[in-house]
């Protein structure tokens, strides 16, 4: 289905406006037309020398005006139903690409650009909304305009008509030449903005790093060459597009130079039928009326190009693979915390294999801590067990059933996740730390937020737990924010934790504290740790080492350093100076 079917398709819900905006433009168009017919009669009226008809001139005159007034009428109603056809068209495609973005997958979000999708959710759809808002005003008004001159035309001269008609479509054809020459230039510049808006977001959302490292300059540059790459194919864009108004203008005064010489032929001589001077008059008009909504068409071809190229993007979301359905999965809410791995394999990409065949029984209770180098593939452990991502083969199972027989939201309340990128909301204290459960009493997140050593900062900002958290917040430090996460964490109550390097970005004595009160909520609880300090982890039941993706030891604490493995490696590289 091309996008311009697939646009038309959102507007179908708002079927009521359509016909109230086609009627309002044929009753205004319609008034519009008759009025050349009373001013060829006018001018029949005061033709001969000597013999003008005032009286009926005069009540000419008042039709007009009565007349002009209903149109006036007209074509505001036709407005306001056209845009909310077109507000409502744009609210229901943003809606729809929102949804949409939360049911992708997390492999796509990740494979994309952050500010290339905000791009498609806002500029696009905009841009969409622009170009349906042009296309429905000149549609309606031009179909009816059409239509309407060539009943007047042909009830005053079939030939002359026929004339019109033959020569009209010229300008149609010239129009089609030129759209497809400025297609592929518009579909660039969506992208390319796209690109732009991408670079921005990621810009302003790291300013601090971009001033520690001193890349103003070498940013400016980079925007600099985007802007003028969007520039370039911007201007070849307009210019293609502006081609089309004057070349079909030239073609449509061709049209009513031709029409007016056959015409005056016509009136001086009954070339072709007898035709009197107001006739002609009236015919002349018709002519320009009826090229009239091609010019219309051609002088917005820019924004329909846009609002296609645009529309393209917003449907390329839209039509992405969802994640697979599991509305007729199991729904979980109490376990006791077994997991198991069984024969898992997976890799983000067929080239390089990461997990080969891991297998691994963990009992309800257990502490299960993931160390390994950098990018060794710890974090994609967790992904499998959350299912952001789905094992390629084997299976992980919780209580004996696998995860893909359970349903992911089901699944992931299972699991309270601290990250080591701590993310928050912009909204109050409060509100982020009920994020995961809205039920949650004042008193309950109080207390967690005492658990995690979080209380006594929050009682000194400004408003304490009302206070605002702004956009990134800002106006928190890195400690600060990890500690609500951890408070967050610990107000939901879950039966199972993920600790990704939940405490990286404390200080030593506020850590201790928070590892204390972690060593409190995982008792009874199934609980995976990702940790880059070693000695945070020697009482767990099970350590997992991992290295280029694969796990290559596991046991206790004890039991790896007998091996004097890579795990012996890693911790005598953390402790050899003590």
């Amino acid at each position: 289905m091309s996008t311009v079917k697939k646009i038309i398709r959102y507007t179908k819900p708002h079927r009521l406006y359509i016909l109230l905006a086609l009627f309002f433009a044929a009753a205004g168009v319609s008034l519009t037309l008759y009025i050349p017919v009373l001013v060829g009669n006018a001018i029949d009226f005061m033709i001969e020398k000597g013999a003008v008809d005032f009286g009926r001139i005069f009540g000419i005159i008042v039709q007009i005006g009565i007349y002009l007034v209903f149109i006036v009428i007209s074509q505001w109603l036709m407005g306001n139903c056209t845009n909310i056809i077109c507000a409502r068209t744009v609210r229901d495609m943003r809606n729809d690409v929102f949804k949409k973005i939360n049911k992708l997958p997390l492999s796509y979000i990740d494979s994309h650009p952050h500010g290339d999708l905000i791009s498609r959710i806002t500029n696009d759809v905009e841009a969409v909304g622009d170009g349906l808002m042009q296309v429905i005003t000149q549609l309606f008004s031009g179909i009816v305009t059409i239509l309407g001159t060539l009943i007047f035309m042909l009830s005053i001269n079939v030939w002359i008509t026929v004339v019109v008609v033959i020569l009209t479509p010229l300008s149609v054809l010239v129009a089609g030449i030129i759209g497809k020459m400025c297609a592929k230039s518009f579909r660039g510049q969506q992208q390319l903005q796209g690109e732009i808006s991408s670079f921005v977001e990621e810009t302003v959302g790291n300013q601090k790093l971009v001033k520690a490292f001193a890349y103003e300059n070498r940013s400016r540059q980079q925007f600099s060459e985007m802007n003028s790459r969007l520039f370039k194919v911007g201007l070849r864009a307009q210019f293609a597009g502006a081609l089309a108004n004057p070349c079909t203008r030239f073609v449509n005064n061709m049209v009513y130079a031709v029409t007016g010489i056959v015409g005056a032929l016509t009136a001086v001589s009954a070339f072709m039928g007898v035709l009197s001077i107001g006739q002609l008059s009236c015919f002349l008009s018709y002519a320009n009326q009826y090229t009239k909504p091609f010019n219309e068409v051609t002088g917005v071809l820019t924004q329909i190009q846009t609002a296609i190229a645009a529309g393209g993007r917003v449907f390329e979301v839209l039509e992405s693979e969802n994640e697979p359905d599991d509305s007729k999965s199991r729904e979980i809410r109490q376990v006791k915390g077994d997991v198991e791995f069984r024969h898992v394999k997976f890799s983000y990409t067929p080239e390089r294999e990461l997990i080969k065949d891991f297998s691994l029984s963990v009992k309800s209770g257990q502490q299960v801590a993931i160390v390994g180098p950098t990018g060794c593939g710890k974090t994609t452990l967790i992904n499998l067990i959350m299912r952001f991502y789905e094992v390629q083969s084997g299976e992980i199972l919780i209580d004996g059933v696998n995860t893909k027989e359970i349903k992911r939201d089901s699944l992931r309340k299972l699991f309270g996740m601290v990250l080591q990128e701590s993310r928050l909301f912009t909204g109050t204290i409060m509100e982020n730390l009920r994020y995961g459960n809205p039920n949650c009493t004042d008193e309950e997140i109080i207390k967690a937020s005492k658990l995690a050593y979080a209380h006594s900062f929050i009682r000194k900002m400004p408003d304490g737990y009302n206070t605002k958290i702004t956009e990134g917040a800002e106006n928190l430090s890195a400690g600060q924010k990890q500690l609500l996460c951890i408070a967050r964490a610990m107000a939901l109550n879950p039966p199972m934790l993920i600790l990704d390097e939940a405490t990286s970005s404390i200080d030593t004595l506020t850590e201790i504290r928070v590892q204390k009160a972690f060593k409190k909520l995982m008792q009874g609880r199934t609980s995976f740790v990702v940790a880059h300090r070693l000695s945070t982890i020697k009482e767990s039941d099970i350590i997992l080492v991992m290295n280029d993706g694969d796990v290559v030891e596991q046991g206790t604490h004890g039991e790896l350093l007998k091996r004097k493995g890579f795990y012996y490696r890693l911790y005598k590289s953390q402790f050899e100076e003590e």
